[in-house]
């Protein structure tokens, strides 16, 4: 059986106990009114972002379109349309960002568990979303910087002539079939 350990006992030294690594589930508890709004949000932004809410909707622009005639392009008739689209667009502003808070959380913390379970990784980047607009502008330029010089190592590097990798083992560099040692067959 493999132990993992967190970045906390890796600081301290020492293994991480399995209960210290993989929490138990928490409980389901009632639901409040966050959780109710969340699943509500939730159903909503999965609904409206189907084709069919595409559908519907140009469906309702068609259906005013068309209606515009027999109420006489009247402020009456463009101010419905606006205030349709008004209203639903201020009330889709909280559902979607309800739901993009969310999903950003989560990733953030899958994130976090990645760095936390990582020996290499540093532990204080779990908390860079809270840092000042300057130490990741400084952060930034450090891992470009890093990346930089990786692949300045990588171009130095001696690489084999264009022969000896497009040849078989054992051939001699010519891809000619009179040059394979004989009883070798195809493969």
């Amino acid at each position: 059986m493999s132990e993992r350990t967190n970045g906390r006992a890796r600081q301290n030294g020492a293994p991480a106990t399995a209960q210290a690594t993989a929490p138990a589930p928490p409980e389901k508890r009632s639901t409040g009114l966050n959780d109710r709004f969340r699943e509500v949000a939730d159903h909503i932004t999965r609904s409206v972002g189907s084709p069919f809410a595409l559908i519907a909707a140009i469906s309702l622009i068609l259906l005013w379109a068309i209606t515009g005639p027999v109420f006489g392009f009247s402020d009456s008739w463009q101010l419905v349309i606006n205030t349709t689209t008004t209203i639903i667009t201020f009330l889709m502003v909280f559902v979607i960002q309800t739901s993009q808070n969310r999903d950003g959380r989560a990733i953030q913390l899958k994130l976090d568990e990645l760095i936390r379970s990582n020996a290499d990784a540093r532990n204080e980047l779990m908390k860079t979303e809270k840092e000042p607009e300057e130490m990741l502008s400084a952060l930034e330029q450090e891992f470009e910087s890093s990346a930089d010089d990786k692949d300045r190592r990588r171009r130095r590097r001696p690489s084999a002539t264009p022969s000896s990798r497009s040849s078989p083992p054992g051939s001699s560099g010519s891809s000619s079939p009179s040059s394979k040692p004989t009883g070798q067959g195809n493969r």
